[in-house]
């Protein structure tokens, strides 16, 4: 099947560009079913986009074309071709807000840096709210015109069916659908008819050439102004300390007010009840992503949500008869075994490439690691005996394995990565990635991923994934 999409993006990408692409690569999955690619020429690079549902990809492209045609910051669209499920859209490169946040923060600090960032991040959202609202056919919106009280039942029984009772936390179920009502209902009285972009955080908003842009809108409809600020600012891994986010709070109702005119009181007493509803939605995802399909780095996001509802249960009070509602959130802030939920093994990350072909993109997010050179090593892919042969065959291996510079230099590589891993374990952080490349990717960056990651088998109890990325 895959292959038969990469045909297909190819035949998309020559019709658009005029020239016959030279690779078409296969990017990680993300929390979603679409699959991306990245595609090469000689000249430039385009993402490719599968997704066979029809009506998401109607929503994505329609509103796409709209918010261009008011010069807001979004990917263009090059190509598309509906019958097939597939589009081109601008390559805006690797690096989100949230890989940059995670790179330039330390282990608690927030840069006066990123809280500019963010600020710019907030200059825009009203314009895609108010300006951007303007002419939507709020029809073609996917799956809900509008975040109406239907939506907002779905996300609270995504919240009950897939966070509570997976995790085993036992409630009065019609005592907590009274207060699911009670809390739609209260959230449905502000001003609701604004466009609601659904997912706007950290990892859909993209960093390229100094200029931010905005991605992954697809699930946009019409709703309150105070959901989508309530997503950036209350993004569970972010961090935002409480101090910078009551300031960027009061930078957006500033920035908003050139537009609407608002009342500062009322808004913000929505906008904490719109936080508790995206909490919840999150925690939601997080348990179908993790206790349903067992992908563990969903669950390691389930502490900082937490922690996040501690401080608005400590700090906050909604004017809504919602005691079973509250009293369950506050028995799950005092759960140690929630907590314990992100006291996950360290995840390291060992990648052989091709420099020919590029660095591997770090998925995690966490920026950062290990990039070993390979090309100083000798090279047995020069000897005919060797061209069809790997790194993991036997025959290279002993080649390598009596070659003193290859011991030297992984001698020099176990202790730089040891030290990290070591750290890394201390510290409680998730994930490490080491990458070796070679000329091909085929024989010595193969034999020096396998090696170390035997290594840390043997020395660490951590996760090792190794992916060979140009032999499989």
């Amino acid at each position: 099947m895959t292959e038969n999409i990469k045909v297909s993006l190819l035949e998309l990408y020559k019709s658009w560009s005029g020239r016959e692409a030279t690779e078409i690569e296969l990017l990680p999955l993300s929390g979603s079913n679409r699959q991306y690619f990245r595609i090469f020429d000689n000249d430039e690079t385009a993402i490719g986009v599968y997704n066979p549902d029809k009506k998401e990809n109607n929503a994505f492209l329609t509103l796409s074309h709209h918010f261009k045609s008011i010069d807001l910051k979004v990917p263009e669209i090059y190509n598309e071709d509906i019958e097939k499920d597939i589009y081109l859209i601008k390559d805006l490169g690797d690096i989100t807000l949230f890989s940059f946040l995670t790179s330039k923060r330390g282990d608690h600090d927030f840069p006066e840096e990123l809280t500019g960032i963010y600020k710019n991040v907030l200059k825009q959202l009203p314009k895609f709210q108010i300006r951007g609202g303007k002419g939507i056919d709020y029809n073609i919106c996917y799956p809900r015109h509008a975040f109406d009280k239907q939506s907002m039942l779905w996300d609270l029984s995504y919240f009950k069916y897939y966070f509570l009772k997976l995790a085993g936390i036992p409630f009065d179920e019609q005592a907590l659908e009274d207060d699911f009502t009670r809390l739609a209902d209260y959230l449905l009285s502000t001003d609701c008819n604004h466009f609601l972009y659904r997912d706007f955080q950290s990892r859909n908003i993209m960093i390229h050439e100094d200029n931010l842009y905005f991605i992954d809108y697809q699930g946009g409809r019409k709703g309150a102004l105070q959901y989508d600020l309530a997503s950036l600012l209350y993004d569970a891994k972010a961090e935002i300390p409480n101090g910078v986010r009551q300031e960027l709070l009061d930078f957006y109702i500033e920035e908003l007010s050139a537009y609407v005119k608002i009342d500062s009181k009322s808004f913000t007493e929505y906008f904490y009840g719109y936080v508790f509803i995206r909490i919840m939605q999150a925690l939601g995802a997080y348990g179908f992503r993790g206790f349903y399909e067992k992908k563990e780095h969903f669950l390691q996001s389930i502490p900082y949500a937490l922690d996040n509802l501690k401080y608005l249960l400590e700090n906050v009070q909604l004017p809504v008869e919602a005691p079973t509602l509250f009293g369950l959130l506050e028995k799950l802030t005092k759960s140690e075994h929630l907590y314990d939920l992100g006291k996950s093994k360290l995840k390291v990350t060992i990648n052989s490439f091709s420099y020919k072909k590029g660095i591997p993109t770090d998925t995690s997010g966490n920026g950062g690691g290990f990039v070993f050179d390979c090309r100083a090593l000798p090279n047995p892919g020069r000897l005919k005996e060797y061209s069809e042969l790997t790194g993991k065959d036997l025959k290279t291996i002993e080649f390598l394995k009596g070659k003193k510079e290859v011991s030297a230099f992984l001698e020099f590589v176990f202790s730089l990565v040891d030290q990290s891993v070591e750290n890394y374990i201390k510290r409680n952080f998730k994930n490490l990635i080491v990458n070796f490349g070679c000329t091909g990717g085929q024989h010595r960056s193969v034999y020096c991923t396998e090696k170390l990651a035997k290594h840390l088998n043997l020395s660490y109890d951590v996760i090792v994934d190794v992916y060979h990325k140009e032999i499989e």
